[in-house]
């Protein structure tokens, strides 16, 4: 991938607003069109283009402090994602707040567990929301810096929950001293939400009421002057496109190590929603890499695997702390949402360019062989072998992890937990043993099913199946039509099959059919 057909950093920014949106339940674009709202505002004030910039990109990740400390939020508050939506909907100051967060203590949990909990907040709420506050931002600018952006919106991220009259956390900073770029973000957030659930007229209610409090009367007035033409727009699934002509380094496209070094923290960022889930993305996407390439792929294959590897979680934004936190068993309810977290990452991730085979790969890491997996139910030859090497190194380093339902395996027993699978007919033997072998957990290199094949027997045997004939061998790949035939004879002895059919159904059982993914 070069320079020129890469994705950008302002697609992937892009969809990281997305899943930050998902944790904060809201709908997709919430953050983009929040976005679009803030340079609006920001032409309308007349600011240069510089700090225009500084407004766009403060205001599509102000949120991006929150995923960090949801296993904290979720400790307070139950549900944690329920109870950031519902927030949009009151003012953060005086009684209405405060009767709005004791109310909302260990939500959905167990009333001795809600009683509990809220007797330890009251306590000292101020200062247990104040410390969950402050460490919202310092993570909020430790992970814009990881993301490449600017010093003037790290400094910004600081002031999220600052409040115009000063009554704000974690330092009652107020007016001019707050940076204008969290002032318009502030108010283009809110209006964003206030405008899709109630229309025009709800938002400039909202901004009016709190206005000289909440938010910047500068700011407000402009936005009730020119409410129709700030909020208008684009309609549902087109903030995409619309956001993305306004990010000041759209047309700066990452070259291999920048978009590595940019899903890397991805991954990493994913990985801070849970304390125990710290290293996984990372752990998974170094074995995937390592097991494609111990299985005979490409050094393509294993660039796509280790990149699929380091974002396969994204979705997990998505779900709440509450449920992947809990020790117990799941209920059905709850198992549903889990399920749906693979599907939230392709659904993240699908329309950066560039990413769409990274995006449907890491979509299938908890797909099994035999249709029992999710979200789609995905089976046999509907999995390649790069679908079944990310799914066994997924279930190999999550079974190295702690999980609050269990403790963390040794390498021992998460090898026998994965042949245990593999005998169920959950996952492929080929790809466990090539994860097994990248873990150092074989000690000799795997030279069952195609892991038998050299790179060049399995090109060959995936045009084979996809009806080529040796002289269209010869051609795709650039040699005599005898080398070729020596080829495609050599594979036929070693997978012991005696025509083409048999290659092709081979090549079905064994994830190698069809374009590399």
């Amino acid at each position: 991938m070069d320079s020129e057909s890469g994705p950008s950093r302002a697609e992937l920014l892009a969809a990281l607003s997305v899943a930050v949106d998902l944790g904060l339940g809201q709908p997709a674009e919430h953050m983009l069109r929040s976005a679009l709202i803030g340079t609006r505002i920001a032409d309308r004030l007349g600011l240069d283009r510089e700090t225009r910039d500084v407004i766009y990109y403060s205001t599509l990740i102000m949120w991006i402090g929150c995923h960090a400390d949801s296993h904290e939020y979720a400790r307070w508050f139950g549900d944690d994602i329920a109870v950031r939506h519902d927030s949009y909907f009151v003012d953060w100051s005086g009684i209405p707040y405060l009767r709005f967060v004791l109310s909302n203590v260990a939500r959905g949990e167990p009333l001795v567990r809600r009683l509990s909990v809220l007797t330890t907040l009251v306590a000292g709420a101020r200062g247990h929301i104040a410390q969950l506050i402050h460490s919202h931002c310092a993570s909020a600018v430790l992970l814009a810096e990881r993301m490449g952006l600017s010093p003037a919106v790290q400094e910004a991220l600081r002031f999220t929950f600052e409040r115009y009259d000063g009554g704000g956390l974690p330092c009652g900073v107020s007016g001019d001293a707050i940076p204008i770029a969290m002032r318009v973000a502030q108010v283009a957030d809110m209006t964003e939400v206030h405008h899709r659930v109630g229309g025009v007229d709800k938002a400039v209610a909202m901004v009016t009421d709190r206005r000289r409090g909440q938010f910047d009367p500068d700011i407000v007035d402009v936005v009730v002057r020119d409410a129709e033409q700030i909020l208008a727009g684009p309609g549902a699934g087109d903030s995409w496109a619309a956001a993305l002509h306004e990010a000041p380094d759209r047309d700066e496209h990452l070259d291999d190590d920048g978009l590595d070094a940019l899903l890397c923290a991805l991954g990493d960022f994913v990985d801070l929603k849970c304390p125990f889930m710290l290293g996984h993305s990372r752990g998974v996407a170094r074995l995937a890499a390592d097991a494609v390439a111990v299985a005979g792929l490409d050094a393509a294959v294993a660039t796509r695997a280790r990149r699929a590897g380091h974002v396969h979680d994204l979705g997990r934004i998505g779900i709440s702390n509450q449920i992947w936190s809990k020790a117990g068993e799941l209920t059905p309810a709850q198992f549903e949402r889990v399920r749906l977290h693979p599907y939230l990452t392709t659904r993240i991730l699908r329309q950066v360019s560039g990413l769409e085979h990274i995006a449907r790969l890491a979509g299938t890491h908890h797909e099994h062989l035999d249709g029992s997996g999710y979200p789609t139910g995905l089976a046999g030859p509907a999995l390649g072998l790069p679908d079944r090497i990310l799914a066994a190194a997924v279930a190999y380093q999550s079974a190295l992890e702690p999980r609050p339902y269990r403790s963390e395996m040794s390498p021992d027993d998460a090898q026998r937990r994965l042949a245990a699978r593999v005998a169920a007919g959950e996952l492929d033997g080929v790809a466990a043993d090539a994860v097994l072998y990248a873990a150092g957990r074989l000690p000799r290199r795997p030279t069952g099913g195609s892991g038998r094949l050299t790179p060049r027997e399995i090109e060959v045997l995936r045009l084979v199946a996809g009806g080529a004939s040796n002289k269209q061998i010869a051609v795709r790949l650039v040699i005599s039509e005898k080398t070729a035939r020596n080829h495609v004879e050599r594979i036929y002895a070693k997978v012991g099959v005696s025509n083409r059919i048999g290659a092709s159904m081979y090549a079905l059982q064994h994830g190698i059919a069809g374009t590399p993914r």
